[in-house]
């Protein structure tokens, strides 16, 4: 069917009959030749904020805008050429106030970054840190902290102009926000840091010519049109689950491949479920509905024995080599378009998001409710108890999945915690189980929970927090109606009858005290 050249020929009907949200959704193909040559403001930024003393930055984004960044920082830090980067991508309370606390506002720049332009979030981010920057080095001088990423003509593009931003990259609109690591809202942070962006990108471009329409021989050695047959032809097999196994120096890499694949492929009750970060298992503790990936860098061999054992007992096994960190560069190609294949044979649009929207009306319903009436709705709950738990496992199916839903400070010991208790579940059930942070998982694989074949179980922990923080109204104004507390528990709320609504099996742990302790209780 030549779907590869067909893609590159940006021809909508590879996927659907009607060209929205696809025609206008393929810039993604062309971002390692194209940024190549628009460097320089990126490489200008930097030098303008290192003299003038900056040292930090503060990514201020969700999903595709805050993913990219994150595995920027995690994989190679800072470092004596750039500056200190730190993402933000949570409501809760404790965690903006961790972030504020790990920076001063002076030596600070703020990359504010969001396609849309309005993401709640974000905005919300925006106004609480912009007057924490009033404060410290005042009104006039405020703007020069601050950048934005987002489209041409959107509400932040209007805002970097109303408070003066010292930068504003406009990446190009034809771009969704999961296909943008390549575009400015990732390459803008990864060059603050002192990445060697050039190299990145020649990485990327030597995929390119790997998984270009030229390069579709019979048998041939086109890895994205290979990996997105295999990943589509196994999950209508049954095997759906697509569990990625990483060498330890990848960092969280898998976080953006899952949003990339979970948020593409579920839809229109399909779904490839990505599995990342769940602890390697002997092969008698999973059933038959995987494939594993081995993403390995050259030298390490942690996981080859244990992958060995389970490709012997009959699970499908694929290793990526990668050289060195920057091969990164050409993953994110490999993915995008594997991405894209994959979507053709399952026969759904991988560009869109259709489900989405449901949480986040929901969402704002509650808030609506909120500041009507001063509190939210009630919420069907219970203290972490493991005989409800045990009650709620009954219902599950071989070929189902759990997902943990933590709307928690996201902390590494609560992500050890919770990984434990991945790890008990699976070895419990057989069943793939996942892990997300509230609210941003809403922003990633929130779309699969909702549009997929309905086989998640999922299963919501819910803190309390006993300091809460105003969200400003304005920025550069006092005036607040609701706090980041009650933002993060309405999206609790939304997402929970969202899943309802969509058929899903929900259970609602409501957590008093440290999130770990009581998650190792149940554990226990």
């Amino acid at each position: 069917q030549e779907i590869i050249r067909r893609i590159w020929a940006h021809d909508h009907t590879v996927w659907a009959d009607s060209p929205v949200e696809i025609i206008d959704r393929l810039g993604w193909l062309h971002t390692p030749e194209t940024m190549n040559a628009n460097l320089e403001p990126i490489l200008d930024l930097k030098e303008s904020v290192e003299s003038a003393g900056y040292t930090d930055v503060l990514l201020l984004g969700m999903g595709g805008s805050s993913l990219a960044p994150e595995v920027f920082s995690n994989l190679f830090g800072p470092d004596h050429q750039g500056l200190n980067l730190s993402v933000l991508d949570s409501t809760d309370p404790e965690a903006v106030r961790a972030a504020a606390l790990g920076i001063d506002p002076a030596t600070t720049l703020f990359i504010v970054s969001t396609k849309s332009g309005g993401t709640v979030e974000t905005l919300s981010f925006f106004k609480y840190f912009y007057n924490l920057t009033v404060e410290k080095v005042g009104r006039a001088e405020a703007g020069d902290h601050f950048v934005a990423i987002t489209d041409r003509d959107s509400r932040l593009d209007q805002l970097a102009s109303d408070y003066d931003f010292r930068e504003t990259f406009l990446n190009d609109p034809n771009i969704g926000g999961r296909y943008s690591v390549l575009s400015y809202f990732g390459l803008v942070p990864a060059g603050l840091i002192g990445l060697d962006l050039p190299l990145l990108l020649d990485r990327a471009v030597i995929m390119v010519r790997n998984v270009e329409s030229c390069n579709c021989p019979v048998n041939g050695d086109n890895q994205a049109g290979r990996l997105g047959a295999i990943m589509a032809e196994l999950a209508k097999a049954g095997r759906d689950k697509l569990t990625l196994v990483s060498s330890p120096a990848l960092g969280n890499f898998g976080d953006w491949v899952e949003q990339l694949v979970a948020e593409s492929t579920g839809k229109d009750g399909k779904g490839i479920l990505p599995v990342f970060g769940e602890p390697l298992g002997s092969p008698a503790v999973y059933g038959k509905d995987r494939l594993f990936i081995h993403l390995r860098l050259a030298g390490d061999d942690s996981f080859d024995a244990g992958l060995q054992a389970l490709h012997e007992a009959g699970h499908p096994v694929i290793t990526i080599h990668l050289e060195d960190l920057y091969d990164l560069g050409g993953q994110f190609m490999l993915w995008e378009m594997a991405t894209a294949i994959a979507g053709y044979r399952l026969g759904i649009n991988p560009f869109d998001q259709p489900n989405v929207e449901s949480a986040k009306i929901l969402a704002r319903e509650m808030v609506e409710a909120y500041q009507s009436e001063g509190v939210l709705p009630p919420a069907e709950s219970s203290p972490p108890d493991l005989q409800v738990l045990d009650n709620f496992l009954d219902q599950s199916s071989p070929g189902d999945y759990l997902a943990l839903q933590a709307y928690v400070q996201p902390k590494a010991a609560t992500t050890e915690v919770l990984n434990a208790l991945r790890a008990s579940l699976r070895d419990k059930t057989r069943l793939a189980t996942t892990l997300g942070y509230g609210p941003r998982f809403l922003h990633s694989t929130g779309q699969l929970h909702k549009g997929d074949g309905a086989n998640g179980l999922f299963i919501q922990f819910v803190s309390n927090n006993k300091e809460d923080i105003p969200i400003p109204n304005e920025a550069d104004a006092p005036d607040s109606s609701i706090s980041f507390g009650v933002l993060k528990s309405a999206q609790a709320l939304g997402d929970a009858q969202a899943l309802r609504a969509a058929g899903r099996r929900v259970i609602r742990f409501q957590i008093e005290g440290d999130p770990a302790m009581a998650i190792r209780d149940l554990i226990e």
